[in-house]
């Protein structure tokens, strides 16, 4: 009687031994897909960061120009560019300038450099700053 009812209910040795192989098929899968992950995530490599911080800026309206001030962190070794921008009142940009800081051996820097401008500017600030 437990026989029939074991076969009946899919409760057989055969059934048991197919269910631990997907199992254990499964268990494989997830690992080789966890090592194949941290496989690559290590493996993609630290890429050199560029950190930059607005530290001021200088109003020059008498020569319609700003003097914007910042911190760049930077790997030695690597050239960087910035965009500086000068912006009016209503957050509109009114100059632009492409800086191209060469490489240095100092992983921070203070820089300082001058943004002429269309219009009277009421601020400046770093855009954005990429490795060249």
């Amino acid at each position: 009687m437990t026989t029939s009812l074991d076969e009946r209910y899919g409760r057989t040795r055969r059934n048991r031994s197919r269910d631990r192989l997907l199992l254990i098929a499964g268990a494989v899968a997830v690992a080789v897909v966890l090592v194949a992950w941290v496989v690559w995530a290590g493996l993609d490599g630290q890429k050199p960061m560029v950190e930059v911080t607005d530290t001021g800026h200088r109003l020059m309206n008498e020569e319609r120009a700003v003097e914007v001030s910042w911190n760049l962190s930077v790997p030695p070794g690597n050239e960087t560019a910035c965009i500086v921008q000068a912006l009016n009142a209503d957050f509109a940009v009114v100059g632009w300038k492409t800086i191209i800081v060469p490489a240095s051996n100092e992983h921070i820097r203070a820089l300082t450099e001058t943004v002429r401008t269309a219009q009277e500017a009421n601020t400046g600030l770093i855009y954005r700053c990429w490795l060249t």
